[in-house]
């Protein structure tokens, strides 16, 4: 039996988007505009807002998503999070409506996601900036990540959940991934479930596909999946890195 924990959630709210391309937009070209387009005027646009005395972000990472097995499931291309002291207000407008930049020009509009991080395995992922010209923004790469993004079946009790995604599932994974190498292993929790698009996400970091493969055989389940309903399993090898 796996011995329970405490894990304390992060302070402040983790606000994600949620990213797919428009219509007759290719993958490369969204990124690419998201990298040297977007990001740059994010990151100059919170340290406006940190000089103004605003909210401003104190984290700003990007995932981008392996092109999906099943096209018509989720097809989400990445998402962008940012790391605030409490959560941003909802816009009365999507983001990219209308569109800022040329990457939202290719972008659906947005929308926050704000979510509650709780950090169960924190392994190190090294950032290295940028050797040239500005730091940031720089990628990292050499791990595979797995994102899984879901929501409740109907009728179960999202803090029954949410309990036993904390203090019965979370050390379960946790003692799987210690035993098989992985090397990072966080969750969010939304912090608006019945207005949000998923109940939460789970992310975790492995060093390659042989640690991955070896810790879904040695994982067992804890009725975990009894609960949730709509699932949405991503993958990325790639993270677009704004604020460290």
């Amino acid at each position: 039996m796996v011995e329970p924990m405490t894990i304390e959630p992060t302070p402040g709210a983790k606000m994600q988007y949620l990213i797919r391309r428009r219509a007759g937009v290719s993958r490369e070209d969204l990124i690419a505009n998201w990298f040297a387009n977007h990001m740059p005027e994010v990151i100059a646009g919170q340290i406006r807002s940190a000089e103004r005395g605003r909210p401003a972000a104190s984290r700003y990472i990007a995932t981008v998503f392996e092109p999906q097995q099943v096209p018509a499931s989720h097809g989400w291309d990445g998402v962008a999070q940012l790391w605030f002291d409490a959560p941003l207000p909802r816009p009365e407008w999507p983001h990219g409506d209308p569109p800022r930049d040329t990457f939202q020009e290719r972008a659906e509009p947005y929308v926050p996601w704000p979510t509650r991080e709780l950090v169960v395995l924190d392994g190190l992922i090294r950032v290295e900036p940028n050797s040239f010209g500005k730091p940031f923004p720089c990628t990292r790469s050499g791990f595979v990540k797995a994102t899984t993004l879901f929501t409740a079946k109907p009728g179960v009790d999202h803090d029954d959940l949410f309990r036993h995604w904390t203090d019965v599932h979370a050390p379960n994974v946790r003692s799987a991934l210690e035993a098989t190498g992985g090397l990072r292993y966080v969750i969010n929790q939304s912090l608006e479930p019945h207005v949000d698009p998923y109940l939460g996400s789970a992310e975790v970091w492995f060093p390659d596909d042989d640690a991955r493969r070896a810790f879904n055989e040695a994982y067992v389940s804890d009725g975990i999946e009894d609960m949730v309903g709509d699932i949405a399993f991503l993958t990325s090898r790639t993270e677009m890195i704004g604020i460290p």
